[in-house]
């Protein structure tokens, strides 16, 4: 977390603890504390203040964006994502299915762009909500939503729909966010991507688009989604959403030095290493390869011991043991993803601790 982000914070994990529905000047002000934060937000998204939802988490705004919007058009509708979202795109689109409504999954290709053609041929038959990830969290293609918005668009006719809604989790303080240049509807955020504090998430809802709330109660966030506001970690996700872009120039030109660094000296050890979804399409925090038939799995537990931390997939489907389906998805198969690796970098990464990682995988590539 950014040290400025946990100062912001403090006041309200301690002396400042009260409940910000409650009527009493103590609550009111925590009140008055929460609209200031969601104001910060809105600025960074080029939107209104009344259209941020504070969540509990990327994934809960996730579901609300999905489940609310298939559950208020009064009717089965049709839901479009890609073949490599989050897991908590697909799971709620599972469960969308079998609850009637009809889902097409898009194919991607070896970079993981969505395939546009197959998308503009679905759209021709009815669509209610399209939801694409907009920078991927396991090999960081990033999509260029605003085609896709464009595209869209074209398909509206006299009618709100489609909706296009974007899991943008990844993508704060690296590319843009503006909700108006973007041209979405509804757009996803996290605390946990921006140096901010976990359990915390927003969801960009376009005034004009009726949501229906998954958690109901007290009615808090204009009724979209109650429960007493967890205040500290809404006033760091405000901070550190303003932190991010403020510095997102700098960050992203410092990140890339990184992690080209980082690639040359991958090929200098391991010949045969391969960039999975390897283009200028990609973020700079994220690289995914394939380590030349070395099990990723021996190689994250190795390296772990060594208090290196890198990734066979995506944290959040940690307990699955049917491999990576992203990585199926851009069309690697047995070996290619059993060897293949996430590794992450961010602003505070330095050319040390690549050179550090880079010895550690040798080592592992000469027992192999």
């Amino acid at each position: 977390m950014d040290a400025r982000v946990l100062k912001k914070m403090m006041p309200y994990l301690r002396g400042n603890f009260g409940n910000a529905s409650s009527a009493h000047k103590f609550g009111a002000k925590n009140r008055e504390v929460i609209e200031d934060a969601r104001r910060i937000v809105a600025e960074q998204l080029g939107c209104r203040s009344s259209e941020i939802i504070f969540t509990s988490s990327g994934t809960e705004a996730n579901n609300l964006a999905l489940s609310g919007i298939m559950n208020n058009h009064g009717k089965r509708g049709h839901l479009v994502i890609s073949s490599i979202e989050h897991k908590s795109i697909m799971a709620v689109a599972n469960r969308l299915e079998q609850e009637g409504h009809k889902v097409t999954k898009l194919k991607v290709d070896r970079l993981g762009l969505v395939n546009l053609k197959e998308l503009a041929s679905v759209l021709d038959k009815g669509v209610t909500l399209v939801s694409i990830i907009y920078a991927n969290n396991e090999i960081g293609t990033i999509q260029n939503i605003k085609v896709i918005a464009d595209l869209i668009k074209r398909y509206k006719k006299h009618t709100n729909y489609p909706l296009l809604h974007i899991d943008a989790c990844q993508a704060p303080g690296l590319i843009e966010i503006n909700v108006n240049k973007l041209g979405v509807d509804l757009m996803t955020l996290n605390g946990a991507k921006i140096y901010g504090p976990k359990g915390v998430g927003v969801l960009y809802r376009d005034i004009n688009v009726n949501l229906s709330p998954m958690i109901l109660g007290g009615g808090q966030e204009m009724g979209m989604r109650s429960g007493t506001e967890n205040v500290a970690a809404i006033v760091g996700f405000a901070e550190a959403l303003k932190n991010a872009e403020q510095t997102r120039n700098i960050n992203y030109k410092k990140i890339l030095i990184i992690k080209n660094y980082l690639i040359k000296k991958l090929f200098s050890i391991i010949p045969k290493v391969v960039i999975n979804a390897d283009s200028l399409y990609m973020l700079p925090t994220i690289i995914n390869v394939c380590m030349d038939n070395i099990s990723s799995e021996r190689l994250v537990l190795s390296l772990s011991k060594k208090g290196i931390y890198i990734s066979s997939g995506s944290a959040c489907a940690i307990n699955e043991d049917i491999g990576s389906y992203v990585l199926r998805a851009i069309g690697l198969r047995g070996q290619e993803a059993e060897s293949s690796v996430r590794i992450s970098i961010g602003k505070h990464t330095t050319k040390h601790e690549i050179d550090v990682l880079v010895n550690a995988l040798k080592t592992e590539y000469l027992r192999k």
